[in-house]
């Protein structure tokens, strides 16, 4: 008569974790993972990236002294997040039961499954503040204890923007491309860099694309013709403006035992102009799982991953316990150097919608 311990203990699930090769996402692209060993995200802010002018001087003057630029460094405690799920007494009798391969096979099978969706669900929430980052220049965190901290990368305001009126692009009278041109300009006027990108939903991407001043501008003031996604980038790129790319993707966030809401990672109603190259990174550091689990006398490992999974039993009442933990949070040294736009007004910018 199996039981869960005895079919898969901790060192197989650190195995599973640790070699499983779990897809990479949009975020990880952006903010690229890395293990730390710090409790707090520290790194030196994004320097301008114009030139800067020496001075001429008369003979026998000194020398003007320049000012030492992208070192305002920034701190922050990581966020510590973690979900688990319960296998219940009734389940662990019924499982106690399998007498043959298969059963126990059907049992290995459900615990993996429930390692894969705590782990994915704990990943889930790190992208989640990748893109509320990115889209707003903030993180706000208001669950489970925490009250309205807010993580404020500093985007300057300069770079942020909410149309309003005849302006937005759902508007005959706006003038979106003129508006790209602005957002580009003002990032090469206070930083020197030019942007390569934008990020944007579908929503924005065909309010750009139909919009009659864009289909005037690439077929002619009387062409009645839509313009494709690749057409429109590569209009755009020849206007030395940066290409388009939308991310549409959704998540749910549970509110009780049998309620959900559905969310965007990125809002509906934005775009972000951005640099080529990665915006940050996402840092992971050590929970107190992973000390704990270090100086077991019987651990087989020493790196567990940036994402932990436990699969532990307690007693009254009787269950087994499979739980995800991970200590993170994005850095976004490239925030000076992103344009954030509201360009189609309010609406559903983050999701929302209960199921």
């Amino acid at each position: 008569m199996p039981r869960v311990e005895d079919v898969l203990n901790q060192a197989d699930i650190n195995s599973y974790i640790t070699q499983r090769d779990f897809p990479l996402t949009v975020g990880d692209a952006l903010f690229p993972q890395r293990k730390t060993e710090d409790f707090k995200v520290k790194y030196i802010l994004g320097a301008n990236g114009a030139p800067v002018s020496a001075s001429v001087h008369a003979h026998d003057t000194e020398a003007q002294v320049a000012s030492r630029e992208g070192f305002d460094e920034f701190e922050q405690d990581m966020a510590l997040i973690k979900r688990k799920i319960q296998m219940k007494e009734e389940l662990i009798i019924m499982l106690s039961k399998a007498g043959h391969d298969a059963e126990i096979t059907q049992l290995i099978n459900l615990i993996y499954n429930d390692v894969d969706n705590m782990r994915n669900a704990v990943q889930t929430r790190i992208e989640a503040m990748r893109f509320e980052a990115l889209s707003t220049g903030k993180i706000t965190l208001n669950e489970n204890g925490l009250e309205d901290i807010v993580i404020d990368y500093s985007v300057p305001t300069e770079h942020q923007e909410t149309l309003s009126g005849t302006n937005l692009w759902t508007d005959s009278q706006a003038k979106p491309l003129d508006d790209i041109d602005r957002f580009v300009d003002k990032i090469v006027e206070s930083t020197g860099d030019r942007p390569t990108r934008i990020l944007t939903s579908s929503k924005v991407f065909n309010a750009l694309k139909r919009h009659d001043s864009v289909r005037s501008a690439f077929h002619g003031v009387n062409s009645a013709r839509l313009l494709t996604n690749a057409e429109l980038n590569s209009f755009l790129q020849a206007q030395g403006l940066p290409s388009i790319a939308t991310d549409d993707r959704r998540y749910r966030v549970q509110l009780n035992k049998n309620k959900y809401v559905t969310k965007r990672f990125f809002p509906e109603d934005k775009l972000v102009a951005m640099p080529s190259e990665a915006l940050g990174e996402t840092l992971y550091g050590v929970t107190a799982e992973e000390v704990k689990m270090r100086n077991m006398h019987n651990s087989a490992f020493q790196n567990f991953g940036n994402i932990i999974v436990q699969q532990y039993a307690t007693d009254d009442p009787v269950a087994e316990w499979t739980k995800a933990v991970a200590k993170s949070l994005p850095s976004f040294p490239a925030a000076n150097r992103v344009f954030i736009a509201s360009v189609l007004g309010n609406g559903n910018p983050g999701g929302g919608v209960e199921g």
